[in-house]
């Protein structure tokens, strides 16, 4: 299988696509831009909206707010106004790290984890922001927090830290939100990339985007098992998420930080958006639930 150009944009570190059923758009990120973007798969226009800080994920609220895991913590943003209203910044005292990959959970709580700006050590954790806008540390000691899902039955998330190569995952708690009993899957292979992104369909597979292979791959989790790949032209995939009226469109996210100029050469269309269309299907993107207005 491969994927189509999407849209063509020179992304630095594109990533974190959500798709938002109700205005069918997609929003995704620049980290190192500092942008976020909003596609509209059916005019083919891609709004940028500038946030000056490195921005993570975005993820939508119930009442069509975006919620950011930026640089300096999270935020809501006012895609109409431009207001950027702070929530809550775990990592204040850490201005050596900034927010990376981002989720909401099937209960409506945003999950985003931490990395190093410039290094690998392991000093990442992994947040949750609930209903009230309190911030729960989950996980400590990661190095690149990266994708995370929920399978069907709501009793399982699946987590990637990205060079330790392990997916992840854990016993779900949907009522409480406590994850417990961290095992490996599987681990995922080297000729695959580096695991980035990911996400689940409807018979509980997960889509892995590649770091620096050029794919984005359908895994068994139970078996480790790879059923399907989908050759990307890009070198760096960062995420994938799945959109569309029918659930059935891959939109893919890729990266142009830290190709050399032959590699650009090669693969141009490096850091654009790109999509496929699949035979499997995933869920509509959970939205955060906030009681407090702010």
């Amino acid at each position: 299988m491969k994927a189509e150009l999407a849209y063509e944009i020179k992304a630095l570190l594109g990533e974190g696509p959500c798709w938002d059923e109700r205005k069918q758009v997609l929003y995704w990120t620049d980290i190192s831009g500092k942008v976020i973007h909003r596609f509209d798969p059916q005019t083919g226009q891609n709004d940028t909206f500038k946030i000056g800080q490195m921005v993570g994920a975005v993820v939508v609220a119930e009442d069509g707010r975006l919620v950011l895991a930026a640089e300096n913590g999270f935020y809501f943003y006012n895609t109409e106004t431009g207001q950027t209203t702070a929530i809550h910044d775990p990592e204040a005292d850490r201005p050596e790290n900034r927010f990376n990959d981002g989720k909401v959970d099937p209960a409506g709580r945003f999950w985003a984890g931490t990395m190093q700006k410039n290094d690998n050590d392991p000093e990442g954790s992994l947040y949750c922001l609930d209903d009230t806008l309190e911030v729960e540390t989950k996980l400590t000691g990661l190095r690149t927090s990266n994708g995370m899902a929920w399978d069907m039955t709501n009793k399982r998330m699946y987590f990637i830290d990205t060079p330790t190569r392990n997916i992840y995952v854990f016993d779900y708690n949907l009522k409480t939100g406590i994850i417990a009993n961290q095992r490996v899957a599987f681990q995922y292979p080297g000729g695959y990339g580096f695991p980035d992104g990911m996400t689940i369909d409807t018979e509980g597979m997960l889509w892995i985007a590649g770091w620096g292979a050029g794919k984005v791959s359908r895994w068994n989790p139970e078996t480790g098992a790879v059923l399907s790949t989908v050759e990307v032209p890009a070198q760096n995939i960062t995420s994938c998420t799945f959109g569309g009226k029918h659930f059935d469109t891959l939109y893919i996210t890729t990266a142009r930080e830290g190709m050399t100029d032959e590699e650009l050469e090669k693969l141009p269309l490096s850091g654009s958006l790109f999509s496929i269309q699949t035979n499997a299907t995933g869920l509509p993107a959970n939205r955060f639930k906030n009681i407090h207005h702010v």
